[in-house]
């Protein structure tokens, strides 16, 4: 059901109708964002009137360096309006066309952004979770990602160890912390990647966060300029509204929210063990290739995951990533218990509503047509 990126558009379509629809009939209170991807736009009355082509950044720019380099770190910030456009600009900015992109990762496989933009680059493109790996000759970039689509994080002796090779070689080094820039430092007590040596990082202003969908790019202020330059060619910038909203988000950023969910997890894990459910920094987890032991199916592990995900948000108003992630996304049942929705979720109704779904599934997942039916609508 997943060949091709047309049918994980009309599945994400088919899931964004569902909310919708439960939206209209039931509010904004019947829905229930798990994806740790929620965000926000945190905007104030005082804020619309500036959120002007030009009299936006004017007003804006200063407090985004400000709060972003308290964030992030580094000498310079810039806003992007995805973390995909910033990884992209910055990869066609500072990747060679023939030479090699090394992207170490604590667990394959990557986000699709990187090994796209490598290939825009006309670059060479290698990713591998080892990280003794020597870094090869005509290396021109190397990507490092703090926290991979499910929550593994890389170690922080790791990261400054390819930090440091790759400056002993004379590479540059972009630090993919979409959602390590607070996984990272807030669970882990780990340092800022800029604060690491790294010479860019970047990461999501909507994940872990209450800010809009974007890109933070942060690090060396030459390399920064040089990324935003690109950016413009491109229209890969923040436009004003996403710049007032990231600074808003950056500036009331509270890292409470996420320990908390630490106190919520502990139940999930325990009463959902037959499912092997997997702990992740901010919740739980259940894998494709786990689901598919549940089922006696020739469907493969992902359109299980999908198929669940789209049960858990047609009838219990539940968003997980495998129904909503764009083409590409990890298929991977993840519920981010930081998410400010899931303190309306107690932890007993999410565990009976993952149950089922579950159960309800069994009785649709023989039938092809009624599977389709229910990953992308009529």
């Amino acid at each position: 059901m997943f060949h091709d990126h047309l049918n994980e558009v009309k599945r994400r379509e088919h899931a964004l109708q569902i909310i919708g629809e439960r939206i209209a009939s039931g509010g904004r209170e019947g829905i229930y964002d798990l994806t740790g991807l929620s965000g926000g736009f945190p905007l104030e009355m005082e804020d619309i009137g500036l959120l002007e082509t030009y009299v936006g950044p004017a007003v804006f720019e200063e407090r985004l360096q400000t709060a972003g380099r308290k964030h992030m770190g580094g000498e310079m910030v810039a806003a992007f309006n995805r973390t995909s456009s910033a990884i992209l600009a910055s990869i066609l900015e500072l990747a060679e066309p023939g030479s090699l992109v090394v992207h170490y990762l604590p667990e394959l496989p990557s986000h699709p952004s990187i090994p796209s933009s490598t290939q825009l680059a006309a670059a060479r493109y290698h990713e591998t979770d080892d990280f003794t790996e020597d870094i090869p000759e005509n290396t021109s970039l190397v990507v490092v990602t703090g926290s991979t689509m499910d929550h593994r994080v890389v170690d922080e002796s790791e990261l400054q160890q390819i930090i440091e090779r790759a400056h002993s070689a004379g590479v540059p080094v972009l630090v993919d912390d979409a959602s390590g820039a607070r996984l990272r430092t807030v669970l882990f007590n780990q340092k800022r990647a800029c604060d690491l040596g790294a010479d860019l990082a970047v990461t999501s202003t909507d994940k872990l966060m209450h800010g809009p969908r974007g890109g933070l790019l942060a690090g060396r202020s030459d390399l920064v300029e040089r990324v935003k330059s690109r950016a413009y060619r491109f229209g890969l910038e923040a436009q004003p509204p996403l710049i007032a909203a990231m600074v808003r988000a950056l500036e009331s950023f509270d890292p409470s929210e996420i320990l908390n969910a630490l106190e919520r997890k502990g139940y999930l894990l325990e009463a959902l063990r037959d499912l092997n459910v997997e702990e992740t920094p901010t919740g739980i987890m259940i894998k494709p290739d786990s689901l598919e032991e549940l089922y006696d199916s020739t469907c493969t592990g992902d359109e299980i995951a999908v198929a669940l995900s789209m049960l858990l948000l047609s009838d219990h108003g539940i968003i997980t990533i495998p129904a909503v992630g764009m083409p590409g996304a990890s298929k991977t049942l993840r519920f981010d218990l930081a998410s400010r929705d899931a303190e309306r979720l107690v932890p007993e109704l999410l565990r009976e509503a993952i149950e089922d779904a579950v159960d309800k599934l069994s009785g649709i997942i023989s039938d092809r047509k009624m599977m389709e039916k229910l990953i992308f609508g009529s």
